[in-house]
Parts: structure tokens; C-alpha cells; sequence
């Protein structure tokens, strides 16, 4: 245990000294900034463009925001979010391929699950710390504004997006033990999303797929119950687990 703490530290440390963890701390502060800035500038923004409007023969009401409208902004920003979080590291294991550093670091004595769990441990701390972050922010500033008790079920919908997003950590992690280079670690991840997104299109699976999560927002306006992504949330779940056995049975027989 104490090499992979010492290993996961020594990745951080590196993250750090790239500049990826500070980058990713403003990104994930300026989304939780931005949601209820949004919500809060809307019927500025609204007026203004009214006049413009006006003009053109069409009437724009006076809009109302809540929480709730911050809330919804929050699920638009995270996506954005998590691509920035796997553009970032989408070359954390391929980089050390190309180098050769972890053949050195297998020599000596450093075992090879102990690697890949450290690595996709660092990308796991850093989107949790990242999203709770934005949700935190976003709480907080929406709680002083308005009132977050007017959007429901708040924790069960960030959740769904949360676990989403480690689901496609984790298949980045897969791709990257198979794949040597740092394109074709994100072409496996899109093919994933695209795979699970296509199979949502059809009623009888969708509420199985990883990609239905996201749109647990429709729990925020009780348009959803929490019970209608629990299947989701399984099989990501269970993907995720399957996933990490896998990956770590093949890093172990890969050709450092």
C-alpha cells in the first residue's frame, strides 16, 4: 500500500507541476461561478434583447429565475467540463508508453495493478474534488440568491451526472492499457459515448445505458422519479467494476 500512496502522490505532484490541476480548479470554479451568474443575468439579457425584438414584431414576456434555472445551467456546464477533464488526461498512461519510464519503474518492484489503480485513482480524485467543487459553489450562491428548495431531489441528479462521468473515466482508463497513442485513447472514449447514446435512442434499453444519466436533470422539476435511473446507475456501475478488472488483468500482460 505504501507504494501505491507514494506513487499516486508523486502523480499528483506531477499533474500539479504541469499546471492541469490549477487549470482544471479554475475551470470547475468558473462553471460553479457562472450557473447562477447566468440565471441571474437572464432577464437582463432578455430585456435588452426585447427591444431588438419589439422591432422585428415579436414580444418577449418578463422572465422569472430561481434556483431551479441555475440548477438547469449546471447540468449544461458539466458536460463541457467532464471533455475538458478527459482531453487533460487522455494521455496520462500513453505519455509514459512513448517515454519508456514505466518499464523502469516495473523493474523496480512497483507492481503493475498498483500503476494503473494509482493513475485512475488521480483522474477520479480530481473530477470528485473538480465537481464537488461547481456543485458547491453553485449551492452556495444559489442558496443566497434564491432558495434550492424549489428544485427537488437535487443530490440524486448531480449524483447520476457524477457517476456518468467516473463511468467514462474509467473506459479512458481501458483504452488507454490497449491503446498507444493519445488520439486513439480518445476515439475508444467517444466510440463508447456514441455506442451507449445510440442504444438510448431506442425506449426498451435506454433507462440501461450509462448516457441516460445525463439527463437526470428532469429530477430537479420532479419530471422524473429517482427510480427511473437506478438501472442506469447499476450497469454503469457494474460496467465500471468489469471494466477496472479488465483493464488491470490486460495492463498486467502488456508490452511495456
Amino acid at each position: 500500500m505504501r507504494q501505491y500512496i507514494a506513487f499516486m502522490k508523486k502523480e499528483l505532484l506531477e499533474q500539479y507541476r504541469t499546471g492541469k490541476l490549477l487549470l482544471l480548479v479554475i475551470i470547475f470554479a468558473l462553471f460553479g461561478i457562472m450557473n447562477p451568474a447566468i440565471a441571474k443575468l437572464t432577464p437582463w439579457m432578455m430585456d435588452i434583447m426585447s427591444e431588438q425584438l419589439a422591432e422585428s414584431g415579436m414580444q418577449v414576456t418578463a422572465v422569472e429565475v430561481d434556483a431551479l434555472t441555475s440548477w438547469t445551467q449546471f447540468f449544461k456546464n458539466m458536460p463541457m467540463a467532464l471533455i475538458i477533464v478527459l482531453l487533460l488526461f487522455c494521455g496520462i498512461f500513453t505519455t509514459e508508453y512513448q517515454k519508456g519510464t514505466l518499464t523502469n519503474v516495473v523493474t523496480k518492484g512497483m507492481k503493475r495493478w498498483k500503476i494503473f489503480c494509482a493513475k485512475l485513482g488521480v483522474m477520479v480524485t480530481v473530477w470528485t474534488l473538480g465537481f464537488l467543487l461547481s456543485y458547491v459553489i453553485t449551492y452556495g450562491y444559489n442558496a443566497y440568491f434564491w432558495d434550492n428548495s424549489v428544485a427537488h431531489h437535487i443530490s440524486a441528479a448531480v449524483g447520476c451526472f457524477y457517476l456518468f462521468g467516473l463511468w467514462l473515466i474509467s473506459v479512458l482508463g481501458m483504452a488507454s492499457v490497449f491503446c498507444n497513442s493519445t488520439g486513439a485513447v480518445m476515439l475508444a472514449v467517444g466510440a463508447a459515448f456514441a455506442v451507449s447514446y445510440l442504444l438510448g435512442l431506442f425506449p426498451a434499453v435506454k433507462e440501461y445505458t450509462p448516457t441516460y444519466l445525463m439527463q437526470s436533470a428532469g429530477l430537479l422539476a420532479d419530471l422524473n422519479a429517482g427510480e427511473d435511473y437506478l438501472w442506469a446507475a447499476a450497469v454503469a456501475i457494474v460496467l465500471i467494476v468489469a471494466g477496472c478488472v479488465f483493464s488491470v488483468a490486460a495492463f498486467n500482460k502488456k508490452n511495456l
